[in-house]
Order: C-alpha cells, then sequence, then structure tokens
C-alpha cells in the first residue's frame, strides 16, 4: 500500500483552528488574548519580520469577517433563549477580544525587532 503524503498545514490555517477551538468554548477573553500572544511569539520566532506581519494582517481580516458574522448570530438568538444567549454574547466577547489581541501584535513594537 502506497502512503499519500500529508500537506504540510499552513501556520494561519493551524493558529485560527486554535483560536476557533477555544472561541467555540467561549472561553474568557483574556484567555484568548494570552493564546494570541503565544501564536505570535511561536511565529516571530520561526520566520521573519515580514512573513509575520502578513499572516497576522491575514488573520486579522478573518478574524474581523469572524466578528462580524458573530455579531449577526446573536441577533438571531431568541431572547427566550438565555442559554443561547449567554453562548452567543461569550462566544462573540471570545472572538472580539482575539480580534483586538492581533491588532495590538500587528502594532507592537516588539514586531518591528522580529
Amino acid at each position: 500500500m502506497a502512503s499519500k503524503k500529508q500537506r504540510a498545514v499552513r501556520p494561519l490555517d493551524a493558529a485560527l483552528t486554535r483560536l476557533q477551538a477555544l472561541a467555540m468554548r467561549a472561553v474568557q477573553p483574556h484567555r484568548m488574548a494570552r493564546e494570541v500572544d503565544i501564536i505570535v511569539g511561536e511565529w516571530r520566532a520561526a520566520e521573519d519580520f515580514d512573513v509575520v506581519r502578513e499572516r497576522l494582517g491575514e488573520l486579522q481580516e478573518m478574524l474581523a469577517a469572524g466578528v462580524a458574522d458573530a455579531e449577526e448570530q446573536l441577533s438571531y438568538v431568541d431572547a427566550e433563549e438565555p442559554a443561547a444567549a449567554k453562548q452567543a454574547q461569550a462566544t462573540l466577547a471570545a472572538l472580539v477580544a482575539t480580534l483586538g489581541a492581533v491588532r495590538h501584535a500587528a502594532s507592537a513594537p516588539e514586531a518591528a525587532a522580529a
């Protein structure tokens, strides 16, 4: 049997998967920001400045779209289902915190030192 070569996962896709998994569990916003810091630190240690800057830009765009989607989904939640509303609000808060952390990382002074 011939084995197929597994395609390497792009670091951006791996990061997005990590962040989505946490957001879907509606972890606290500070935990999302800490995860972004970990991811960006890994990227900065392994890649040059231009690569990291490009990834952060792409991640920022994807997260902005995710926040917009989460806001829209929140508007569809039935107010008579408090658990669903609470979950949707927590997910939105996690995504907003993640986007903020990515924006901060993209503009951080240490980005220039990478």
